[in-house]
């Protein structure tokens, strides 16, 4: 299985990303799709996941409004829109799959990661 992550970048603060995260090795549909981030000297924190139907959309508090997470599965390619980036969105992403009937935003549910893109905002 491999994830791979890309998209990330500098922006200023206000600015947009969209990252990607292509997918193989592993039926795409079978699995819940995520998102979580880790900024320098914190720890992992969720950010958005598609639920364990596969189309229930969840976000991090802090994200909600400015970040969408969608997909395509004819690409295997999960995608996160990230808008009206502020300098406390700076972070390395990772995006991250788990079986679907697991929970969406405890990082231990997610069996595959990618290996990170990293985003920095600047102010």
């Amino acid at each position: 299985v491999q994830l791979q992550a890309s998209g990330g970048g500098l922006v200023p603060s206000g600015g947009s990303l969209r990252l990607s995260c292509a997918a193989s090795g592993l039926t795409f549909s079978s699995f819940g799709m995520g998102w979580s981030r880790q900024a320098p000297g914190k720890e992992r924190e969720f950010v958005a996941a598609f639920g364990w139907n596969g189309d229930s959309t969840y976000y991090a508090d802090f994200v909600k409004g400015r970040f969408t997470i969608s997909r395509d599965g004819a690409k295997n390619t999960v995608y996160l829109q990230m808008n009206n980036l502020k300098p406390e969105d700076t972070a390395d992403y990772y995006c991250a799959a788990r079986a679907r009937a697991l929970g969406i935003s405890a990082a231990g549910n997610y069996a595959y990661w990618g290996q990170g893109t990293q985003v920095t905002v600047s102010s």
